[in-house]
């Protein structure tokens, strides 16, 4: 069951590689993540000190939320994976300039919350541009099988 697409990623970054983490979370940010109240637009991974962290994700908090205990809506995430799974990421990112974002958030089938995060490059302008008129000319195609198959 995904939860939320970071739209952005694919429109601004060239996908390398996908690979899927857990994340920790504290109970009432997985409440919130069940009714969907998150947002991955500008967030990204960074590893600190061999540990690979989600930075810049909001989760906002339920109403039933304790309003003693309200965590930080944007705090830095922990992301679990493997130890040869982040150092093969630092290595690409360290030594090919290459970024690393989150794509979508989900619940698998065991009802854990996972994070699929890729190894991107960023786009360039014109790269940009070219695929705006991919999409313009999909839509288009789309209308004349539409219309073509209606008449």
């Amino acid at each position: 069951m995904i939860i939320a697409r970071n739209k952005k990623a694919f429109f601004d970054y060239e996908i390398l590689e996908k690979l899927e983490a857990g994340i920790s979370l504290f109970g009432s940010e997985v409440k919130a993540l069940r009714q969907a109240r998150v947002n991955l637009k500008d967030s990204f991974v960074k590893i600190i000190k061999n540990e690979a962290f989600l930075f810049g994700m909001h989760i906002s908090y339920l109403d039933t939320t304790n309003p003693y205990y309200k965590p930080n809506e944007k705090r830095d995430r922990k992301l679990l994976l493997h130890k040869k799974q982040i150092d093969k990421l630092f290595g690409q990112v360290s030594l090919q300039g290459l970024s690393i974002v989150p794509l979508k958030i989900y619940f698998n089938n065991k009802n854990k919350a996972k994070v699929e995060i890729a190894l991107v490059k960023g786009k360039n302008l014109h790269d940009k541009r070219e695929s705006i008129k991919k999409k313009i000319l999909d839509k288009e195609a789309l209308a004349s099988l539409k219309n073509y198959y209606k008449g």
